[in-house]
């Protein structure tokens, strides 16, 4: 068992202004629907080296059926075609809207990538009129997690020292 610092972030009121400018030639944020196969693939991509692993740990017709529902929303950057990073949110279409995961594969970090992709995966979560997005961040996440989340309006309101698995 391992303890964590949890940071819990909520954002009460759509981005403003402008959507944020592609900081690069050739990359876009779309919803896609992923089969399990290809969203591990880039969940790992992603996550490994923050440690993810709750998807790992969860049998493959679950995560089937997590992918597949409705209210799940998986937002995928890609630059030339290439999967770079993604946005994925819970419960769309309820009054608080989670998300679950958010991050870019490590040879895309370091581009503006990331705030371009959040920028573009918010816009779209609040299209559905949620009155909350939230998420938390833990001391595993990127260094710079937080201060892109705060750049993108979410606040703090809770934190905790938190039990998961090793």
């Amino acid at each position: 068992m391992v303890d964590l610092l949890v940071t819990y972030m909520e954002m009460l009121a759509a981005p403003r202004g402008a959507a944020r400018a592609s900081p690069l030639p050739g990359a876009i944020v779309a919803r896609e629907r992923l089969d399990p196969s290809s969203y591990l693939d880039l969940y790992r991509a992603v996550g490994g080296p923050v440690q993810w692993d709750q998807r790992l740990r969860m049998p493959e017709a679950e995560l089937g059926t997590v992918l597949a529902t409705t209210s799940t929303h998986i937002h995928v950057l890609r630059v030339d075609g290439e999967a770079a990073g993604f946005c994925e949110f819970n419960d769309i279409g309820q009054a608080a809207v989670e998300l679950v995961h958010f991050g870019l594969v490590p040879a895309f970090q370091g581009k503006r990538l990331g705030p371009f992709l959040l920028d573009r995966a918010l816009r779209a979560a609040w299209s559905h009129q949620p009155e909350r997005l939230w998420l938390h961040t833990d001391t595993h996440d990127h260094p710079a997690a937080q201060s892109v989340y705060r750049r993108a309006g979410f606040k703090p309101y809770a934190q905790r020292m938190e039990t998961f698995p090793d």
